[in-house]
C-alpha cells in the first residue's frame, strides 16, 4: 500500500473526499504511530458524519456536551472515564490490552474512583471504617498460572460503602480511606481481610454523561462489586473485580464490566462459633476467592 504521507496535499476541500483531504495534510515526518491513529480517527468520524448527516443545531449540541464533559470533571471525577465507560470503549481497550492464558484472571475495568496510596493492613483488618452493611470475609490465595503460591504479592482492594458511596464521594462524611486497603500475600500466597457485602450503586449520573445514558433509555446501576489490583513482581498486573451472584444487574451492568469468570460465591454464614472466633456477629458472607496471575510479557 501507497504511503499517503507521500502524496501531496489536496487543496480544496470536497465532501465526496472529505477524509482524505483532511489526512493529505498531515506532514511527512510525523510519528508513524500517530499518522496512523490520526488517519483512522479521521476516517471513521467523516463516514459516521456522512452516515448520521446531522444539522448545525444538532452537531453544536454534540460540541456542547462534549465541552459540559470536560467542565465536569475534578480532581475525583472524571466524566471523560465515565463516558468511555458507558459506551463500552473502557472494556474493549481493557480486552485488546489484556489478553491472557487460560486459566489467567481476567481483568476489568479500573473505574474513575481508584485512589492510589490506600492504608496497609495486617491479614484478618477490616476495611470498612464506617460500620455500615452486611460483614463478609473474604479469603484465597495468589497464584500463577501453574498452580504456584506467589508470596509477597499485594493485593488492593477497595469498594462503595452500603449506601453506594465511594469514600471520595462523601468526602467529609465518610472517613478517609473507607473500604480500600493493601494486603500482602503469606509465604503460601494467602490473603483474608473483612469488609461488607457489596452492593449495586449508580454511576454518578448528575452530568452530561447521565444525561445520555436517560436519553438512550439506560439505566446507571453497576452491578455489585469489589475491586482488585493484584501485583507482583514478573507478573502481570490484575484489574478486576469479584461481583456478587445474587445482583439483578450482572446481565445489564451500565460500564459492561461483569464477567462471568468474576462472578463469587458469597457464602451466609449463620455458625455462632465461626463468627465469634472471626470477631463478627451472625449472620456473615463468606467468600474463597483465588487470584491466577500470568508471567509478565516480555518487553519489546
Amino acid at each position: 500500500m501507497q504511503d499517503s504521507r507521500a502524496a501531496a496535499p489536496i487543496a480544496y476541500f470536497e465532501e465526496m473526499q472529505s477524509a482524505e483531504v483532511v489526512n493529505s495534510r498531515m506532514g511527512a515526518d510525523i510519528p508513524p504511530r500517530l499518522h496512523q491513529v490520526m488517519t483512522s480517527i479521521v476516517n471513521h468520524l467523516h463516514a459516521a458524519i456522512k452516515e448520521i448527516e446531522p444539522t448545525h443545531e444538532e452537531w453544536l449540541a454534540a460540541i456542547q456536551f462534549l465541552t459540559s464533559t470536560g467542565q465536569m470533571c475534578n480532581d475525583w471525577r472524571q466524566e471523560y472515564i465515565l463516558l468511555s465507560d458507558i459506551l463500552g470503549v473502557s472494556m474493549l481497550v481493557d480486552a485488546i490490552n489484556h489478553r491472557r492464558p487460560s486459566g489467567a484472571t481476567p481483568n476489568t475495568i479500573l473505574g474513575p474512583f481508584y485512589v492510589a496510596d490506600a492504608p496497609h493492613y495486617e491479614h484478618g483488618r477490616s476495611i470498612c471504617l464506617d460500620g455500615k452493611g452486611e460483614p463478609l470475609v473474604v479469603k484465597g490465595q495468589v497464584l500463577g498460572v501453574d498452580g504456584q503460591p506467589i508470596p509477597g504479592a499485594q493485593i488492593e482492594v477497595w469498594q462503595t460503602n452500603d449506601d453506594g458511596f465511594y469514600d471520595v464521594q462523601q468526602q467529609g462524611i465518610q472517613p478517609e480511606s473507607n473500604l480500600r486497603g493493601i494486603f500482602t500475600a503469606d509465604d503460601g500466597g494467602g490473603y483474608w481481610f473483612k469488609s461488607v457485602k457489596p452492593r449495586h450503586y449508580p454511576i454518578p449520573d448528575d452530568g452530561p454523561v447521565g444525561k445520555l445514558l436517560r436519553a438512550m433509555g439506560r439505566h446507571p446501576n453497576r452491578a455489585s462489586h469489589l475491586h482488585f489490583i493484584v501485583s507482583a513482581p514478573g507478573y502481570e498486573t490484575v484489574i478486576t473485580h469479584i461481583f456478587a451472584p445474587d445482583c439483578q444487574y450482572l446481565p445489564d451492568d451500565t460500564v459492561f464490566g461483569v464477567k462471568k469468570e468474576l462472578i463469587a460465591d458469597f457464602d451466609k454464614v449463620e455458625d455462632l462459633k465461626q463468627a465469634q472466633a472471626l470477631g463478627l456477629s451472625t449472620p456473615f458472607w463468606r467468600v474463597n476467592w483465588n487470584f491466577c496471575l500470568a508471567p509478565a510479557k516480555a518487553a519489546a
